[in-house]
């Protein structure tokens, strides 16, 4: 084998697309696209984040949610990535999206982004974002004998060495069960 160095960026593969979305002070849905996220513990995420009208708005209501990008909704999950909701307050409905208010925090939910995990603040410091999951849903229309089904979901994963979305590929193995034949 030859490795090639790159030296230290933040490359990780996958990288999902997560898609925040908070109210503001005037109940106005938000959202913006974040690829640097990663569940930190068994009811806890945790998200690398810059400052965003975004974290203005969770630092007030102290909940938020984080939907997965699908590949049907790549170009509504770019903009919201792309685009300031400084610059353009009303940049959840431009982008097509559609809110439903959480029954859990004080947030929306996408109804076109068909899995949610709803979580209340636990901290927002040096630009990390730790998120307490009190509750994960998703559409029936993703379920597979009432399980959360990959294929249908249709997760998107960001490359951040092309500057590209990847679709999920297909089951390789199958987890704390392949391993076992070494022992």
């Amino acid at each position: 084998m030859s490795r090639v160095n790159f030296g230290a960026k933040p490359v990780m593969y996958p990288m999902p697309v997560l898609i925040i979305a908070t109210y503001d002070e005037n109940g106005v849905p938000d959202a913006m696209n974040a690829a640097w996220g990663i569940i930190t513990d068994m009811n806890e995420i945790s998200i690398s984040m810059s400052e965003h009208k975004t974290t203005e708005n969770l630092a007030k209501t102290g909940a938020f949610t984080v939907s997965i990008g699908t590949e049907d909704t790549v170009v509504a999950c770019d903009y919201v990535g792309v685009e300031s909701a400084k610059k353009v307050p009303d940049k959840f409905s431009k982008s097509g999206f559609h809110a439903a208010k959480s029954d859990f925090v004080n947030t929306p939910l996408i109804d076109e982004l068909p899995m949610a995990l709803e979580c209340k603040v636990k901290s927002f410091e040096d630009g990390i974002l730790v998120g307490d999951i009190v509750n994960v849903n998703a559409d029936e229309s993703i379920l597979t004998d009432g399980k959360i089904d990959p294929k249908k979901l249709k997760p998107i994963s960001y490359d951040p060495v092309n500057n590209t979305y990847l679709a999920m590929g297909d089951k390789v193995g199958n987890a704390f069960k392949d391993g076992l034949k070494l022992k």
